[in-house]
């Protein structure tokens, strides 16, 4: 249920490596650091539009715009025409695809992003993998660290199961869409093609094409008149 081939088409990636003898798919955030470092080899064949600071161990591929403001520290390997728009902050051990939208005000941090991902607005995804196609909202947050001591654990057939990581924000599931101001609880797993309503507070598995659904009541009442000045 929770193997990488069920949440991720690993053709979606350049670095399917990273998952080989994963028998969870968020044991791959513990490989992370060791996968960048050997497999690293810096170069930028980016275009910027203003100014951007990008570390020394950062590689970036052909067609991709970094637009004025981004800070990518790295070590990070970033993919093909992808845009890394105003004000992104990259921080260390980030992997993106190809054709991948980071936008304004964006953090990643030891994160995988499989290719044609959107994180357009206001995102945090620390300890994260999201899936092809995968898409957030504005305002999305994936937190990774639990209030309380000790590891993230994962309900698995009813049990909860220590995933070795004390900090683990979520997996998502290829093609899924995470509505706007959503926020993800340490150790979420949303499923492909599944979907999660704007402002739901969401700690779990969502499973396969499910939609999680935020059915806040709101009332509408009558405005009083009042004068106009």
């Amino acid at each position: 249920m929770f193997k990488p081939a069920d949440l991720f088409d690993l053709k979606q990636t350049d670095h399917a490596a990273l998952f080989d003898g994963v028998e969870f798919a968020w044991d791959a955030l513990k490989r992370i650091k060791d996968y960048i470092s050997a497999n690293l080899q810096p170069a930028l064949h980016n275009r910027c539009e203003g100014v951007a600071y990008i570390g020394k161990d950062v590689f970036i591929g052909e067609g991709t715009v970094v637009e004025d403001g981004v800070m990518i520290k790295g070590p990070a390997l970033i993919g093909r025409n992808c845009q890394i728009r105003h004000n992104a902050y990259l921080r260390e051990h980030v992997i993106v695809g190809d054709g991948c939208l980071v936008g304004n005000a964006c953090e990643l941090k030891n994160a995988v992003l499989f290719n044609g991902c959107q994180v357009p607005h206001f995102n945090y995804v620390g300890d994260s993998i999201l899936g092809h196609k995968a898409h957030l909202g504005a305002g999305v947050v994936l937190s990774n660290h639990k209030a309380f001591p000790g590891n993230v654990t994962v309900e698995v057939d009813g049990v909860p199961l220590d995933t070795g990581l004390r900090k683990f924000g979520a997996l998502l599931g290829d093609g899924c869409d995470i509505g706007c101001n959503a926020v993800l609880n340490p150790g979420s797993i949303i499923g492909r093609g599944a979907v999660m309503y704007p402002n739901v507070n969401w700690r779990g598995h969502l499973p396969t094409n499910m939609i999680a659904k935020n059915k806040a009541e709101i009332d509408v009442v009558v405005r009083r008149p009042r004068e106009i000045v």
